[in-house]
């Protein structure tokens, strides 16, 4: 079965900036991958060239193994982009009958109340756009991404305006539908909310992937900590399977152990390593 979504030595330049380096990049069916890097680093164009507003300058994309921008892609996919306005005199119920035109979705009032329901937005379907917090937009966004079930989201920083609550309610939504199958590129500068939403993250610095992989493969050991009545005691370079030896020579040893510690590095850690401490 083809990839979500699949890029081969995908490159872009606008003028003199080389804003993509033959990028390769593979989401499988149902994955959720963290798209991470400082600003500059690739992410929007990379998420633009995958939605065919943009056309690379080198190497391809697919969706589901259709051409990048073609009908067939475009079907299948979802976007929320990192700077979006919607119509202020629109309701949130108007502004998701208008998506479903676009997208040829005939799932009518029952589709926009569920996608209502996941985002916290029930009580507010008939209220204009323009009344909204930048909050409760940035989920009503995140609710018109999802019309038309498609099989693919691209969403571009979509938690950056929210609270932890609307946080919260996103990251439930995301697992939901991960487990319905459906795949999604998630461009962020939230890392803890990466770290516990993705199935694996992808770090861009450059134009360039620096770093791939799970979190956890990704991460190095930072030893094991091991507390005791005389407190905690760092076990530096020890691994887990090291623990219970530990915890048995400590014991042995007349001391009193009560909590042990595999420790590794953070998704933070992991990502200031690889783009070299750069900021945004």
């Amino acid at each position: 079965m083809a990839a979500a979504l699949a890029a081969q030595r995908l490159a872009k330049r606008y003028g003199r900036i080389q804003a993509l380096h033959g990028i390769d990049l593979e989401v499988g069916e149902g994955e959720l991958v963290g798209l991470l890097g400082p600003n500059g680093a690739g992410k929007s164009t990379l998420v633009k060239i995958a939605c065919g507003l943009v056309r690379p300058t080198a190497g391809k994309a697919w969706i589901y193994g259709a051409p990048a921008g073609s009908a067939k892609a475009r079907s299948a996919l979802g976007y929320l982009a990192e700077f979006f306005r919607f119509p202020g005199w629109m309701t949130a119920n108007e502004l998701l009958v208008l998506h479903q035109q676009l997208a040829g979705s005939d799932g009518g009032a029952e589709e926009r109340a569920r996608l209502l329901e996941l985002v916290a937005l029930t009580d507010a379907r008939d209220r204009p756009v323009e009344e909204m917090s930048k909050g409760m937009q940035q989920r009503l966004g995140i609710a018109q991404a999802f019309v038309g079930t498609p099989k693919m989201v691209l969403l571009d920083e979509p938690t950056s305006a929210l609270d932890p609550v609307g946080r919260r309610t996103v990251r439930l939504l995301l697992e939901e539908v991960r487990a319905r199958g459906v795949s999604v590129l998630l461009n962020s500068h939230l890392l803890s909310e990466v770290e516990l939403v993705c199935d694996r993250v992808v770090i861009l610095l450059g134009g360039k992937v620096v770093a791939e992989g799970a979190t956890h493969e990704l991460a190095h050991p930072r030893g094991v900590e091991i507390e005791t009545e005389k407190g905690a005691q760092l076990f530096p370079g020890a691994k887990r399977d090291d623990a219970p030896r530990l915890v048995a020579e400590l014991v042995a040893a007349g001391r009193q152990v009560y909590g042990v510690r595999v420790l590794s590095s953070t998704l933070e850690e992991v990502y200031l390593e690889a783009v070299h401490g750069e900021t945004d």
